[in-house]
């Protein structure tokens, strides 16, 4: 089953045109320890900058 990512991040080697994470796998973490309360205590960490 293939699934759209979705990213903003124009300076990462995986955003592509029409705002596409082209990354093979997605990690994303929590700021602290293994639970988020929301998004924005999330990060993704497949970024990688160009």
């Amino acid at each position: 089953m293939k699934i759209e990512v979705k990213c903003e991040v124009e300076n990462c080697k995986y955003w592509a045109e029409g705002d596409k994470c082209v990354a093979d796998s997605i990690l994303v973490v929590a700021n602290s320890g293994k639970q988020a309360s929301n998004e924005r205590e999330t990060i993704c960490d497949t970024f990688e900058k160009m």
